[in-house]
C-alpha cells in the first residue's frame, strides 16, 4: 500500500534523525506531490504515523515529530542533532528562514547552547552542507567508461540538491566550498574527465562546466519553493494566470508564438528532472565530439 510506503519513508527518516523531535513533517500536499499520490493517501500515512505516537498535530505548526523519551525528558544536545535539526528547517522552509534562534526553539534549548556547538550560523550552514553531500557516495570499484561515470555522478549530485534545495544557494561555482564530502563527489567526476587526456586547466574547466550545469538547474528548486510559498501558486497556477501576458509578448515573433500554440495544444509541462538529464546527455555528446571520445 502507498501510504505505508510514505510511513516507511518518514519512520526511516525520525530513526537517522532528519526529522528531530519538534521537527515539522511534511504537509499532507507536499507528501502528496512528492510520492504521486491523492492527499487522501498521504492523510493516511501521517495519521499512521500519528497512531504510532511518532508525530503529533501541533496548532499553528502543523504535524511535528513526537518527543522520543516521554520518560528521560529532553535528551542531551549534540553537534549532529543540531545540524540535523537545521537541515530539517532549511529543506521546509529555505535557508532564509535557518537562524540560531530558531534551531535551538526547534530543540526546545536555550537560545544560546547552539554556541557551545557551532561560532556561528556560518559554520553551521557549511556543517549542514557537508552533513547532506555525504548522505551518497559511489561504488568502491568505480565500473563503466567515464560516460557512464559521469552519468552517475551527475545524477547522485542532482538527487541531493533535489533532496535538499538550498545547497545549490550555498554560494557561486567560482568559490567552492572547502568540504570533505564535496570533495566526494568531485573525486568522483574527475577520474573520470581524466580519461579525455586533457591537461590539469582543462580538467578543472570541464569539471567546473559539468558542477555548473547541476547546479544551475537546482538553484531553481528553492526558488520554486520559494515563490510557491510568497504567491500561493503553484507553476500551473502561475502559467494560466501569466498566460495571455507571456501570448502578448510573444506577439510579432513568430517561432516563440508557433511554439505556444503548439504547447497549447499538445499540453505541456516544464519538469526540471527532464531538463536535468537533456542537459546532460547533450553535454556528455559534446565532450565525446570535441575530445573524440
Amino acid at each position: 500500500m502507498k501510504y505505508v510506503a510514505i510511513a516507511e519513508d518518514l519512520r526511516a527518516r525520525i530513526a537517522r534523525g532528519e526529522l528531530p523531535p519538534g521537527a515539522r513533517v511534511p504537509s499532507t500536499r507536499r507528501l502528496a506531490t512528492d510520492h504521486g499520490v491523492a492527499m487522501a493517501t498521504a492523510a493516511k500515512a501521517l495519521t499512521l504515523l500519528s497512531q504510532e505516537g511518532l508525530v503529533r498535530a501541533e496548532p499553528r505548526s502543523g504535524t511535528v515529530v513526537a518527543g522520543r523519551d516521554r520518560r528521560g525528558g529532553q535528551r542531551g544536545l549534540s553537534r549532529e542533532q543540531l545540524v540535523r535539526t537545521a537541515i530539517a528547517i532549511a529543506d521546509a522552509e529555505g535557508l532564509g528562514a535557518l537562524s540560531m534562534r530558531g534551531v535551538a526553539a526547534r530543540l526546545g534549548v536555550a537560545a544560546m547552547a547552539p554556541y557551545r556547538y557551532v561560532r556561528g550560523k556560518d559554520e553551521l550552514v557549511l556543517l549542514m552542507a557537508d552533513a547532506a553531500f555525504g548522505e551518497r557516495g559511489y561504488p568502491a570499484k568505480p565500473s563503466g567508461d567515464w560516460r557512464e561515470r559521469l552519468t552517475l555522478g551527475g545524477r547522485t549530485l542532482w538527487s541531493l540538491f533535489r533532496r535538499h534545495p538550498w545547497l545549490a544557494q550555498l554560494g557561486p561555482i567560482t568559490r567552492p566550498l572547502p568540504l570533505r564530502n564535496l570533495a566526494v563527489h568531485g573525486e568522483w567526476a574527475l577520474s573520470a574527465l581524466s580519461e579525455l587526456g586533457v591537461d590539469a586547466a582543462t580538467l578543472c574547466n570541464l569539471h567546473v562546466l559539468f558542477f555548473g550545469h547541476i547546479q544551475g538547474m537546482a538553484v531553481h528548486l528553492e526558488r520554486e519553493q520559494n515563490a510557491l510559498a510568497s504567491s500561493g501558486l503553484t507553476e500551473e497556477d502561475w502559467m494560466d494566470h501569466q498566460g495571455p501576458a507571456v501570448a502578448a509578448v510573444a506577439a510579432g515573433h513568430p517561432t516563440f508564438t508557433r511554439m505556444l500554440a503548439d504547447l497549447t495544444e499538445t499540453g505541456y509541462d516544464l519538469v526540471l528532472d527532464d531538463i536535468f538529464e537533456l542537459g546532460m546527455r547533450a553535454l556528455l555528446d559534446g565532450l565525446a565530439l570535441r575530445f573524440g571520445r
